[in-house]
């Protein structure tokens, strides 16, 4: 193996298993990333990584913010999840609850010192992600997202086909 390959969990497994293999090979990459900028996120902000999602849903949100429904569906995860991250982003002064006229329904928004605290964070982010793939020329980092457009498209079409 390479310096600073990553192993093939499936030690060299038949063509049959392409898919499998390009599985694997495609969950090692994404969950190397999310753990080295959750490390990033808590040792340079104290944040986490969910944390850090909803402010950046509420960022793109603006002014009109989003319903926790909304941010549940965004970050796909429940929404006893979202109320009690909204609680302690609340108390850190990160987000306010907007007044509406329908009570059971919360909307949410960036404070000015929530939208502060989320641009540092956003510009870390970014420069994180580019250092991870800054071993990837301009032209392999073009042909990965073009091979990962194709790759999601699949999926979205296996996942129609299910449905029907």
């Amino acid at each position: 193996m390479t310096p600073g390959a990553l192993p093939d969990r499936l030690g060299g497994a038949p063509d049959g298993k392409r898919a499998l293999r390009l599985w694997l090979r495609l969950l090692t990459c994404s969950t190397a990333i999310e753990q080295r900028i959750s490390q990033r996120l808590r040792d340079e902000f104290g944040s986490t990584l969910p944390r850090f999602d909803m402010l950046s849903a509420l960022d793109r949100a603006g002014e009109a913010g989003l319903t926790m429904g909304e941010v549940s569906r965004m970050l796909m995860v429940s929404n006893g999840n979202v109320t009690g991250l909204a609680q302690r982003l609340k108390a850190d002064g990160l987000i306010e609850h907007i007044p509406g006229a329908d009570r059971r329904v919360q909307r949410v928004r960036l404070t000015a010192e929530g939208r502060t605290r989320f641009d540092a964070m956003a510009r870390a982010h970014e420069r994180w992600i580019e250092g991870l793939f800054a071993g990837l020329s301009d032209g392999e980092a073009e042909q990965l997202t073009t091979l990962l457009d194709g790759a999601k498209r699949s999926i979205h079409s296996a996942a129609q086909e299910e449905s029907h």
